[in-house]
């Protein structure tokens, strides 16, 4: 994902002789390299800190720029949707649902695109406090591992997986997967299908956070309200 972004990015970065339209091009430039600090990004891209800070803030307005848990610069959901070409809306209308997941749940949320053979991340909220699994917007994973790809797997949109019929045919049937320590050990998860209004799975919408507190079985613990805000984000498109 972020070696499409940078592509993307240098396809238009000559100098347009708008001086900050060309700053927030290399601003971009520099964090779809690699997440950075506010001074690892005023460095690499030699503007000035308080120039850097002005634009990366109004770059997060439109959510092309976000920030990691930790504070840094990472590439936002608006950036990384033109790169997959995820509907617009769809982003718009999840980011609310999600956060309101987050404050329900107390765990992380992504939202997960099909791209080839992987799953990447176009979404996620965290938690503003306790232990958490973070997965950065414009991550890419694995299709052999995961709820999300359990997903994938069940209603055939990936030919090669590891998971037995009989589990995904459970999938569904109650449209929700998890998993326990399968992609990473001490991580649960759980997810849906996000459907459009036509009935194609746009996205999978996932919950995600330590074994301990999802326990053995995290669907039990959220799955109704993981596929009531998958059901609500259809209404939405």
């Amino acid at each position: 994902m972020r070696d499409v972004i940078i592509h993307y990015v240098r396809q238009y970065s000559e100098d347009s002789g708008i001086k900050v339209l060309d700053r927030a091009v290399v601003i971009v430039r520099s964090v779809a390299a690699g997440d950075k600090s506010l001074a690892e990004l005023s460095t690499d891209t030699g503007l000035p800190r308080a120039t850097t800070h002005r634009i990366a803030t109004a770059l997060e307005v439109h959510h092309i720029l976000a920030r990691t848990p930790a504070g840094a610069w990472t590439v936002g959901s608006a950036l990384a949707s033109y790169a997959t070409r995820t509907p617009p809306q769809l982003l718009s209308a999840a980011g609310p649902l999600m956060r309101d997941l987050v404050r329900e749940t107390g765990e992380s949320v992504q939202l997960y695109q099909l791209t080839g053979d992987t799953r990447t991340c176009i979404a996620a909220e965290e938690p503003t406090s306790g232990l958490t699994y973070t997965v950065p917007v414009g991550s890419q994973l694995s299709l052999t591992a995961g709820s999300a790809a359990r997903v994938y797997a069940a209603f055939s949109l990936i030919d090669a997986h590891p998971f037995p019929a009989d589990e995904l045919a459970a999938v569904r049937d109650s449209l929700v997967a998890e998993s326990v320590a399968e992609r990473e050990v001490g991580l649960a998860s759980l997810s849906t299908p996000v459907f459009d209004p036509e009935g194609e799975i746009v996205a999978v919408l996932s919950i995600s956070g330590p074994v301990e507190r999802l326990g053995p079985h995290p669907a039990q613990k959220w799955g109704a309200q993981l596929t009531d805000a998958a059901r609500t984000l259809r209404e939405a498109l």
